[in-house]
């Protein structure tokens, strides 16, 4: 037992001590401080659009743009943001009236702008991509990132309506440059323009964090620097959603090992601390519930004898009880609120509670009451919790 103990605390200290790996997940959710979250960004938002009002957006763009009259820029950034036809109809409806739709991702279904893209592919081996915004007010400095990404070009434009904002491309290992091909356009639609762009990675922590990170600011600055930017939480790889405390659990290499640790321990424990201890159990027969019983006999001793005015007054007794327990209503005062709450939780109207009430209040009066009216009380009771049972 003490090596099996040892063996445990060994494999749980070794876990424990490793290293975390770093998570390269393409999240791009703004709770997110991995390398491809976009927390900085997010965080950064308001200094980059000073003159802006930032809101975070957690629902689809078919149900936020619902209301027509919003206006504003519509910013998505995300590995792929899949637009279906209602919902680019109001994205499109959005734009052609003045606003602006900024959108960043690998894979676009834009087919109504009459776009299309691919991957920029280089067999080159010791590939570097570049970046570089054409724009004259811009620097002439190509940014370049240290690990490879999924680098898409766009291949079919309107040129009546599009212009040209960035490119991109690869060097070989002479700094030459050996493909290249266009990754940033602005399209008018309407009133307004969709700036569409293929490199999320340029807007992660990654992409903000590095030597590269004026390039992210230099392609959100083609934006209004006014009015309302609106920034899509819903077509993110990371969304928040909702998880339970196991998946917590399993979500850290250190607390699922924990966790497998204790469910082993237990198991071992059953199998052989369990055994050894198992003793027959012996069947114990219960008390016979003899209350029904000597509730019959007192109550056919009472009627025996012809004492009906007391069974009577029982039977009201156990009436009002009922109603204290069954339906939560005090009997302190019978009167027409008294009526109004029994009729309301049992179903009966407020006429036939009265009724019953009254009947009763007939039977206290008496000083002697007849078999046949002690069967009318006994009667009405029974209908009354009847219609509740």
């Amino acid at each position: 037992m003490v090596i099996f103990v040892s063996l445990i605390l060994a494999i749980v200290f070794y876990e424990y001590s490793k290293p975390t790996p770093i998570n390269w997940f393409p999240s791009y959710a703004k709770k997110d401080k991995i390398p491809f979250g976009t927390f900085v960004l997010r965080t950064e938002l308001d200094a980059i659009f000073p003159d802006a009002k930032v809101v975070d957006v957690k629902i689809p763009p078919f149900v936020f743009l619902e209301d027509t009259t919003k206006v504003g820029t519509y910013i998505f950034i995300n590995n792929k943001v899949s637009f279906d036809k209602a919902e680019i109809n109001r994205v499109l409806s959005f734009v052609e009236k003045g606003n602006d739709v900024f959108v960043s991702c690998h894979r676009y279904l834009l087919d109504t702008l009459n776009i299309k893209t691919e991957e920029l592919v280089t067999s080159n081996l010791k590939e570097k991509p570049f970046f570089k915004l054409v724009n004259k007010n811009f620097p002439a400095i190509e940014y370049s990132y240290d690990r490879k990404f999924s680098n898409q070009v766009f291949t079919e434009i309107d040129t009546l309506k599009t212009t040209v904002l960035g490119i991109t491309g690869y060097f070989d290992g002479d700094d030459e440059r050996t493909e290249e091909g266009v990754n940033f356009i602005k399209y008018q639609y309407g009133k307004g323009n969709f700036y569409l762009h293929t490199f999320p990675e340029a807007f992660t922590n990654y992409g903000i964090l590095n030597v590269n990170s004026q390039h992210a600011t230099n392609v959100l600055s083609y934006l209004k620097n006014d009015g309302i930017i609106y920034w899509d939480e819903y077509y993110k790889s990371g969304k928040s959603g909702i998880s339970s405390p196991l998946h917590y659990l399993l979500s850290s290499p250190n607390l699922k090992w924990a966790y497998y640790t204790v469910l082993i321990g237990v198991l071992l424990f059953v199998i052989f601390e369990g055994k050894r201890k198992q003793r027959f159990i012996p069947i114990v027969t219960p008390l016979k519930n003899q209350t029904l019983a000597f509730s019959r006999t007192i109550a056919n001793m009472y009627y025996e004898k012809s004492e009906h005015k007391n069974i009577a007054e029982h039977r009201i007794d156990y009436l009002l009880d009922f109603i204290r327990l069954k339906l939560r209503i005090p009997t302190y005062k019978i009167d027409v609120t008294f009526y109004k709450f029994v009729a309301s939780r049992s179903g009966k109207s407020e006429k036939e509670i009265k009724l019953l009430f009254d009947y009763c209040d007939q039977v206290h009066i008496k000083n002697t009451i007849t078999k046949e009216e002690l069967l009318k009380l006994n009667a009405l009771i029974e209908e009354f919790k009847t219609s509740i049972k």
